[in-house]
């Protein structure tokens, strides 16, 4: 028996442990030799074995039978490189069967940190998204269970179309963008309306997940005189307990501002999610953005011509993952059951070992409608196989 098996289960965060030559091997032409390396330093224990994961490009006979005796309880098991199916594609599968889950997203884990940095020349920045979505295609190609998920940076607008095309063409079903400004614009500027456009037209939705912005708060705030902590991984890169503050804030004013710019309600169709972010604070940003349009209507015409609210608007095209440590039942009770979804973050740590465990209990006492929206169908809806009742 699998670990998922007593109802349908969409996975709204699982990902792709990167090999180390993984961009510059599905680079076009000369962009291989301009590609940075993958920084793997900061990742602490979860990149054990990458290097011999990079020769051997699979777990050993002995090391795949000792994985799948564990049966259900794979995803109690190894994690990062050292998990069943993390950069093997046919491994991946086999670790499917075993898990359960019928639908994926499939994120990358560290070329996000070359494709999204701004301080690399435009193009390298396009051609590692290229060689990332073509390995990423390649990697989700052979089971449809696996909805992968392209980098697609919005610094310029038509090669941000471009990417998308390409993307599409390849068969990847989503699109991570960065949560921050787009190349000195708002992601709600005009000259970015093509790409929403292009996105809603063909139904897939733009993804914001951790990663997409820097992870941690100014230096500033963690110079207190004594030593300061490593994150809870063993690495000094990412998130600590301070992070956790502000992690989710950039994303809440991504959101925040592509419905106030009017992208939702001008692009009804286009459906967005936020991943591996948590999300406790989305009742909190629905209250706040309905209040602000109603103060705001009265200064700015653009709000007043809407004709729905912030929190109808986001309800209808756009999902959350909460943390297997958040309690859904208390943000679907102070909110709605259509708004947050399941994630299994596999073969991460973070995603813990048994999150169908903890997130059941924090939904204890709910109908079966609510959980089946919640291991299910809002995620469904996300990638439009299925619509808003």
């Amino acid at each position: 028996m699998a670990y998922a098996s007593d109802r349908t289960y969409l996975d709204a965060d699982s990902h792709l442990m990167e090999l180390p030559d993984f961009l510059q091997s599905h680079a076009e032409g000369d962009m291989a030799d301009r590609l940075p390396q993958i920084e793997f330093s900061s990742a602490g224990e979860s990149v054990n074995n990458f290097e011999a994961a990079g020769g051997s490009r699979s777990h050993t006979p002995e090391t795949v039978a000792d994985l799948v005796a564990l049966g259900d309880d794979l995803i109690r098991g190894p994690k990062g490189y050292q998990a069943l199916g993390a950069f093997n594609a046919a491994e991946r599968t086999t670790a499917l069967d075993l898990l359960g889950f019928d639908r994926q997203f499939v994120f990358a884990t560290f070329s996000a940190g070359v494709v999204f940095d701004p301080q690399l020349d435009l193009d390298v920045r396009y051609g590692a998204a290229r060689a990332h979505n073509r390995g990423m295609a390649e990697f989700c190609a052979d089971d449809d269970r696996m909805i992968g998920v392209a980098l697609l940076p919005l610094d310029d607008p038509q090669m941000a179309i471009d990417e998308m095309a390409f993307a599409l063409e390849a068969g990847l079903g989503a699109m991570w963008v960065p949560h921050r400004p787009a190349g000195g614009r708002s992601p709600g500027h005009d000259d970015l309306d093509p790409v929403w456009a292009q996105m809603a037209e063909a139904g897939v939705p733009f993804l914001l997940h951790v990663g997409g912005n820097p992870l941690q708060i100014a230096p500033e705030w963690m110079n207190t005189g004594r030593p300061t902590p490593t994150d809870w991984l063993g690495g000094g890169e990412n998130v600590r307990g301070k992070d956790m503050v502000a992690l989710h804030h950039a994303a809440e004013t991504f959101v925040g501002v592509m419905v106030l710019d009017g992208v939702l309600s001008r692009h009804p169709n286009l459906r967005g999610g936020v991943v591996e972010l948590g999300a406790a604070w989305v009742p909190q940003m629905l209250r706040r953005l309905d209040v602000t349009v109603e103060t705001w209507k009265r200064s700015e015409p653009e709000l007043a011509a809407f004709s729905e609210r912030p929190s109808e608007q986001i309800t209808r095209q756009m999902a959350f993952t909460p943390y297997p440590i958040e309690d859904v039942g208390a943000m679907i009770r102070e909110s709605n059951e259509h708004l947050y979804m399941f994630s299994s973050d596999y073969p991460h740590i973070e995603g813990g070992r048994n999150p169908l465990g903890r997130f059941n209990a924090s939904l204890e006492g709910f109908e079966g409608g609510v959980l089946d929206r919640f291991f299910a169908d809002n995620m469904a809806e996300l990638i439009g196989e299925r619509g808003r009742s």
